[in-house]
């Protein structure tokens, strides 16, 4: 039996009665409740919450721009306000970094027809012992996400276009056209990035759900089409069923983009789906880590005011949701796709910052594709391997996002003393050493080079997608312990 929807449990005090009311009546009651807010919070927070979203008369009253009571009673039973002020500001301790190696086993002889031995294992850093992942992986399908993505998405050889922006002969596209290659958009962009994400997951350890957003606009108005209608969908609930999410993926991409951008719906139904409240579809595993992967060409531009520009308010509402989300133990790793999204990067860089996750720029739209595989739900920024009896140091390791990894180590025959060390998002590391025993046989040289080739070209792709200074200066310290012990042992 799923627990009940946090909104059915608000019992608020009379402050926190106030903290709705500010939120709920944006008009005439906006300036009374935020009063009473101001007295009752620490005055740096409340300096903090002015300057990020200044109070002003164009603050609009409409009842469609409403967020969700749902959502906004939830904040208020979560407690937030000072105390996660308070909290943010706390200078953390890096987390515990958990590493096992699954393979090979102790004692067991890795045969190979050249020196160089696989090694594959587990990396996570946690607090807690989760070990399994439920992903909602948010994609925006707004009006926006039908420009070109700057890529050959479907790899026909050509390139979609602006014919727009382009030096073109007047008749050449369809009046109004903004791609020249419907199958190369940023939507279909964030399509492929998706289907390649599941292809580097374990079904056993994730389940993954889909989540659309969008926000239909009144051509009239320009605001919301109307006051309760729904800005984002479950496409799928949480399953470990990928095939059934690869013919969601494709329902998305023929509906097309559409409408405005609303952060803060997408962020609250992530959190009610993995949290698996009363009003959920999805069946979330017990203790497992949360975890949105938000997927945008843009800024909020809903629920308040029109949709052509993003209000503060818009803003304001998407961070609210954001610390729900933190408050709940979800994190969000955000990715800004290209100069709509990079333009003004507020929104999303604070929604990762308050929720732990990352916040990740990628200037040209179509390298989410790459990207998106290098995403990690487990927290590792990197792994490497040495052997320690020879000093050669491996970086050709293919690390998953949910934390797996497979590895390629130099070995000589017989006897190797190998190390593993991992390195964790906020700083943790942790290393572990094992004995591998090594004979001559087994793959050919080819097949291991094949094999070999492919784990290079992803990770010198991902370098140069993700900025790697932290990356860097592990491997650097790596390769100084094991200089260092090569003079002591001379």
């Amino acid at each position: 039996m799923r627990e009940s929807g946090l909104s059915e449990r608000f019992t608020g005090s009379e402050p926190e009665y106030f903290r709705v009311q500010a939120l709920e009546n944006p008009g005439r009651n906006r300036e009374n409740s935020i009063s009473r807010l101001r007295a009752e919070e620490p005055k740096s927070s409340w300096r903090r919450a002015r300057s990020h979203f200044p109070l002003n008369d164009a603050w609009t009253g409409c009842a469609a721009c409403r967020v969700s009571a749902r959502l906004l009673f939830a904040l208020v039973t979560l407690g937030l306000g000072g105390e996660i002020a308070r909290a943010e500001e706390s200078v953390r301790v890096p987390s515990e970094v958990r590493l096992a190696v699954t393979s090979p086993a102790a004692g067991e002889i890795v045969r190979n027809r050249v020196t160089m031995a696989p090694v594959r294992g587990r990396a996570e850093s946690a607090d807690g012992a989760e070990e399994d992942f439920d992903v909602m992986v948010v994609i925006d399908v707004s009006h926006s996400s039908r420009y070109p993505s700057g890529i050959d998405v479907d790899e026909d050889g050509k390139i979609g276009l602006n014919p727009q922006q382009e030096l073109v002969a007047p008749g050449t596209y369809p009046e109004g056209m903004v791609c020249s290659d419907p199958e190369d958009t940023i939507l279909a962009a964030e399509i492929r990035a998706t289907r390649q994400l599941l292809e580097v997951l374990d079904p056993e350890r994730t389940q993954i759900g889909i989540i659309a957003f969008s926000g239909k606009v009144n051509p009239e108005t320009g605001e919301r089409q109307s006051v309760d209608q729904q800005d984002a969908f479950v496409k799928v609930a949480l399953t470990r069923d990928f095939q059934s999410i690869e013919t969601a993926l494709s329902e998305i991409l023929a509906e097309g983009p559409y409408g405005a951008t609303n952060f803060a719906a997408a962020i609250q139904l992530s959190v009610i789906e993995l949290l698996g409240l009363s009003q959920a579809q999805s069946h979330p595993q017990p203790g497992s880590r949360k975890v949105v992967t938000f997927l945008t060409d843009g800024v909020p531009t809903f629920p308040f005011g029109k949709a052509a520009q993003a209000d503060p308010e818009d803003t304001e509402a998407a961070i609210a949701a954001a610390r729900f989300a933190r408050k709940a133990g979800v994190e969000i790793n955000t990715f800004a796709l290209g100069q709509g999204a990079l333009t003004s990067p507020l929104a999303l860089s604070e929604i990762s910052r308050i929720t732990r996750g990352r916040f990740t720029p990628v200037r040209n739209p179509g390298d989410i594709v790459a990207l998106l595989q290098g995403v990690s739900f487990a927290g590792i920024e990197d792994v490497i391997v040495t052997n320690l009896g020879t000093g050669e140091i491996s970086y050709d390791v293919e690390l998953s996002p949910d934390g797996n990894f497979l590895a390629f180590v130099p070995v000589r025959e017989g006897s190797n003393r190998v190390e593993v060390a991992a390195l964790g998002r906020d700083g943790g590391e942790r290393r572990l050493e094992f004995d591998l025993f090594f004979e001559k046989s087994g793959l050919t040289a080819r097949e291991l080079e094949i094999e070999l080739e492919r784990v290079k070209r992803r990770n010198r792709h991902l370098m140069l997608l993700i900025e790697k200074k932290r990356i860097e200066a592990f491997r650097a310290r790596q390769r100084k312990r094991i200089e260092i012990g090569a003079e002591e042992s001379d």
